[in-house]
């Protein structure tokens, strides 16, 4: 890692919206279930497709910026998030707590809004579909339409389907988890040919390409015994190899200059799709509330932490991420005042623990005007002191991608889709086919530095590499999913053993809102 490369003067700043209250009811919603106004019979085309493929571009990565529904479902409910219930804060009638220990309910209120949002915007999708578009408009909507309906199909199973033609008099027909499947597969294929091949360090990988399609199609075909039933077929794994290669062809590989720089707004060869969000959940909702940087001294939000075990799976002296403390690449370092490499930062990158600096090496200080030490362990959910817990940063204020001196703010620019995802799934494909892939993951551990080759992989190694690699990148919980682990007992959460828990429940609004509907089991 280099070090000095973050260790440059910074200017500008970084405006952040404040999470959303969190409240329950059962008022039905235009978005539930995907209630149109359309009147029976009858859709009127779209007067300009490229314009709402904009507008669904636009919507679709505000509802990927938020820190709750998506990335809350994906990241909190798994062994890599816990938001302890600081004093009051926090606390917000137990809804982050609930996810930690797979207490949720059908009302849980950040459920509700992800179901909500994603069949909004499969709808919106169709609209663009069948509104006579272009041949770049129409893959580009097939593509988003996809993407949408697969975590749909990930997060709930069975998915409510609504032709644009149909008005609210008509309940939606439902998809089963295989029709949804299926339905997502032929939008990918059928997406293909008309989207552009999609290259590294170019501007459409914040757009629908051919890597991004066949890095879904990868997906969906890794996790198809999940979504069909079944034993794990040799044929599927095989295509996730081939896609993975073919994503590889079109000059996609593993970024070697610097794990963290993948997270800025430059260009890489790792990113394959990023969406416009705003990152400043992403950087302030774990960082303490005197916790900055230069160019932002408004400091954190004090909430998202990571647990000890999580910490503990990296490289490196398990109390200290200080400079040099022979932790490796991924887990990132803290600044401290005896490096003076570390001036003008302020904040450091990964998992900050212990004695927290400012930017100009002076001990950073908590509310009361204690030295500010961020503790390892996390006691309980509740009742914790403000210093509770490490916390988190991938995404850092303070983007040098410009070396000129002026910054570049990356607030629109969060990472879905990335190769080195694309490269260890292949290696888990190979896994499953039965072949070895330490040599894949070990070409990966060797890019990222301090990080020493594996002598061999097991399911296990390869999910603790998935997880070291991708932390905080949305695709945790379906790892875990995948691995039978989702339902196991991690810090402060116990084993529920209970596999209806890998999907969430139907909300009840939209039980409601369509009798076609049917909860999951066990809710």
């Amino acid at each position: 890692m280099n070090i000095q490369k973050y260790m440059k003067p910074a200017f500008g700043s970084i405006f952040v919206l404040v999470g959303l209250v969190a409240c329950t009811n059962l008022e039905i919603e235009e978005t539930d279930s995907i209630i149109s106004t359309a009147t029976g019979g009858g859709f009127t085309p779209l007067a300009n497709p490229a314009s709402s493929l904009s507008d669904l571009y636009n919507g679709v990565g505000g509802d990927f910026a938020t820190q709750e529904t998506m990335y809350a479902m994906s990241e909190v409910t798994t062994d890599e998030l816990l938001i302890p219930t600081r004093g009051t804060d926090w606390g917000d009638n137990g809804i982050w707590r609930q996810l930690h220990t797979h207490t949720w309910t059908p009302a849980h209120l950040f459920i509700k809004n992800a179901w909500n949002n994603l069949n909004e915007n499969v709808f919106r999708a169709s609209e663009i579909i069948e509104s006579n578009p272009s041949a770049s408009v129409l893959a580009e909507a097939k593509f988003l339409r996809a993407f949408n309906m697969f975590f749909l199909m990930d997060f709930f199973g069975s998915v409510p389907f609504r032709e644009v033609d149909e008005g609210p008099e008509i309940n939606p027909k439902v998809l089963s988890r295989t029709e949804a499947f299926s339905l997502v597969e032929s939008d990918l294929m059928e997406a293909l040919p008309g989207l552009p091949d999609g290259s590294p360090g170019t501007a459409n990988t914040g757009t629908a390409t051919k890597a991004a399609a066949n890095f879904l199609l990868a997906k969906i075909y890794l996790n198809a015994h999940i979504y069909n039933g079944g034993a794990v077929d040799n044929a599927n794994m095989q295509k996730v190899i081939d896609l993975v290669d073919m994503i590889k062809a079109s000059g996609f590989d593993i970024e070697t200059s610097g794990y963290f720089e993948i997270f800025e707004s430059a260009d890489d060869t790792e990113t394959i799709l990023y969406l416009k969000s705003d990152i400043g959940a992403r950087i302030w909702n774990s960082m303490h509330y005197n916790m900055n940087s230069p160019d932002n001294t408004g400091g954190g939000w004090n909430g998202f932490s990571t647990l000890a075990e999580f910490y503990d799976s990296f490289e490196g002296d398990p109390n200290s991420n200080y400079v040099g403390s022979g932790q490796e690449e991924r887990r990132g370092w803290v600044p401290d005042a005896t490096n003076a490499n570390n001036i003008n930062l302020g904040l450091g990158y990964g998992f900050l623990i212990g004695q927290q600096y400012n930017e100009d090496g002076t001990k950073l200080k908590n509310r009361q005007g204690g030295d500010l030490i961020l503790t390892k362990e996390i006691p309980s959910l509740v009742g914790n002191g403000e210093a509770v817990g490490m916390r988190i940063l991938k995404y850092h204020p303070y983007d040098v991608t410009n070396e000129g001196g002026a910054v570049n703010s990356f607030r629109q620019h969060q990472i879905l889709f990335r190769y080195s995802d694309a490269h260890l799934m292949k290696a888990e494909a190979m896994m499953r086919l039965g072949q070895d892939p330490t040599a894949m993951v070990n070409e990966l551990r060797q890019a990222r530095t301090n990080t020493p080759d594996l002598t061999s992989v097991t399911e296990d190694v390869l999910l603790a590499e998935r997880g070291r690699e991708l932390y905080i990148e949305f695709w945790r919980r379906n790892d875990l999913v995948r691995f039978d682990k989702f339902t196991a007992p991690w810090g402060l959460k116990e084993v529920s053993g209970d596999p209806n828990l890998n999907l969430f429940p139907i909300p009840e609004t939209a039980l409601l809102s369509n009798p076609n509907l049917v909860q999951n089991p066990g809710y």
